[in-house]
């Protein structure tokens, strides 16, 4: 005689010989659960049939025959069958032998959750359809019994004053339709073990998980890659085969080599949008180049010019509107540019025995840091005001986190915290040697630090804990500025003393690419934060040079060494 099993799919007695099973029982647990995957996935795609033969064939079921039946119900608004249904799951959850004793209160407290979300969609399809009795039946007489989420009673208690469907949806945050039934269920499963039914989408929330693993391994894959839990309708790369990106993709071939500057170029940098590169220079101009993704060239849009003392660093605004520009350690002076207008917004000096080299934004963009080695470290607001200062910090490099407060590397191989909303600081990461430079990533977890006589070094600024030391590059004492890059910013990019662009994987310590083609020292590269397959460097050489996938590259490009990955 046959038995239900855990899963609802059927047993034998155990005087029946294994012969006489079905193939799919037969099959080890992992082979099973690969056949209930597939399954679920050709109903989610219409192919019903497809699935009811194979389901036949194997023996096995999709989900429990309990958790079937309360799907259909659900689904078609019966919503007395589906509370009769979610009783009988809460019977089999208390029954099973894989529930510890422990667990028991635990689904007790699930069941009244399911329970209340059922209801929950009863009464707004009620008050949807304009049925105000019925649902003040239901708010009465089973959500309020439950003693479940006393206030969120309350609050669906004041959608009965709703005027129409429109504004319940609105108020209730609620979509109303087929579609929330599914994500009643999709509630429900959270709750259910797989076993009696499976969360929705299981097959491709696993391949997602594998894609998004494997685009993260991929040493060239700047891209996007897929996000778990969720596989996005298209992948940009086959799940046939093991995923890798080929060089050919990667911004190591060159595509465009600029002159116009007539000095050492000492910093670049795109807008947060990428459709803008800003160059600084020793030839007092700041260069403004416009960005075509679809040629991949940089034309040359505008000089702004009048900075004595060369331009050594530049910081937009979080919103591209703002630009500003400071010089070397000789230089007082604090530039800001409207770059919409193209035009000076403030210039400002604070003293003239300043020297301001540094400078970081908010993320409001109507206030930002600055200052210099020299002992200045200034809190300025848009309009050039001076919101107030810290006395005595040598400033090397800034960079403002998301909650406001400021991260300084300074002279003494330090990055301390400062929080200028109370005047506090703290130490956070100590360095054997000079801070040169500082970057801070997107998710403000990570920090790149380019150290006099090491090179560059990764650290986590939760655990302020040294990450990775990247190897290859020359640096001495001159001022390198390395950069995040990729989708993900899973690439770190670097100039070097030596002429060379080298760009490590953030997992390895050893560089993956060497890029040549400059003549001089390479004082920083910008990776552009939107078209990631795309990246500046900028030269003592008097150049910016261009790098992109090799499908856009000039006819002699400069060559890049790939280095080879170790077995």
């Amino acid at each position: 005689m046959h038995q239900p099993c855990a899963n609802g799919a059927p047993h034998l007695n155990g005087d029946a010989r294994n012969g006489d099973l079905p193939l799919g029982l037969r099959m080890g647990t992992t082979d099973q659960e690969i056949v209930r995957l597939i399954g679920q996935h050709l109903l989610s795609v219409g192919l019903e049939r497809s699935a009811a033969l194979l389901m036949e064939e194997s023996g096995l079921h999709l989900e429990h025959p309990a958790a079937a039946t309360f799907r259909q119900h659900v689904l078609a608004g019966d919503w007395v069958k589906a509370d009769h249904e979610l009783r009988e799951l809460h019977e089999l959850l208390r029954e099973s032998p894989h529930v510890e004793p422990q667990n028991l209160a635990l689904f007790a407290w699930a069941f009244q959750e399911m329970k209340f979300v059922v209801l929950e969609q009863k009464y707004l399809e009620h008050l949807e359809a304009g049925r105000v009795l019925d649902a003040l039946h239901v708010l009465r007489n089973e959500l309020t019994p439950l003693q479940f989420d006393t206030p969120r009673v309350h609050r669906l208690s004041a959608l009965m004053m709703c005027a129409d469907a429109a504004e319940l949806r609105a108020r209730a945050h609620w979509p109303g339709g087929a579609h929330s039934r599914q994500l009643v269920l999709a509630r429900v499963q959270e709750v259910l073990p797989p076993t009696l039914m499976m969360a929705p989408g299981r097959l491709r929330a696993l391949l997602g998980q594998a894609a998004a693993q494997q685009a993260a391994r991929c040493r060239f894959h700047a891209a996007p890659r897929p996000a778990p839990p969720h596989l996005p309708d298209h992948i940009p790369f086959s799940l046939l085969a093991d995923h890798q990106c080929s060089a050919d993709t990667f911004p190591i071939h060159q595509l465009q080599v600029l002159n116009e500057h007539c000095d050492e170029v000492w910093y670049c940098k795109w807008s947060p949008d990428g459709s803008k590169l800003a160059s600084g220079s020793k030839d007092n101009t700041v260069m403004i180049w416009d960005f075509d993704p679809v040629v991949k060239r940089l034309t040359f849009r505008k000089s702004l010019e009048g900075h004595p003392y060369g331009v050594s660093y530049l910081a937009w605004s979080p919103d591209g509107r703002y630009l500003i520009a400071v010089g070397p350690e000789d230089s007082p002076d604090i530039w800001i540019w409207n770059i919409a207008t193209e035009q000076l917004h403030v210039k400002m000096t604070h003293s003239q025995e300043d020297s301001i080299t540094a400078a970081a934004w908010h993320a409001s963009s109507d206030k930002f840091v600055c200052g210099g080695s020299r002992g200045q470290f200034y809190h300025f607001r848009l309009d050039g005001t001076l919101a107030n200062s810290w006395d005595g910090v040598r400033v090397n490099a800034l960079a403002c986190r998301a909650d406001g407060r400021v991260l300084a590397a300074d002279t003494h191989h330090r990055v301390r915290l400062y929080d200028f909303a109370d005047l506090t600081d703290r130490n956070l990461i100590q360095e054997e040697h000079a801070v040169m430079a500082m970057t801070l990533n997107a998710a403000d977890t990570l920090l790149l630090l380019n150290v006099a006589n090491q090179g560059v070094h990764l650290w986590d600024i939760r655990a302020r804990a040294l990450v990775r030391r990247f190897r290859g590059l020359s640096q001495g004492h001159f001022t390198i500025h390395a950069c995040f890059g990729g989708a993900q910013q899973d690439f770190i990019a670097s100039g070097s003393e030596d002429n060379k662009v080298y760009i490590w994987h953030i997992s390895g310590e050893e560089p993956i690419a060497v890029i040549s083609g400059h003549t001089r020292c390479v004082n920083a590269v910008a990776w552009n934060p939107v078209h990631h397959d795309v990246l500046v460097s900028a030269s003592d050489d008097y150049s910016l040079r261009l790098w992109g996938p090799r499908a856009a590259r000039e006819p002699e490009p400069a060559p890049a060494f790939i280095v080879p990955q170790r077995p």
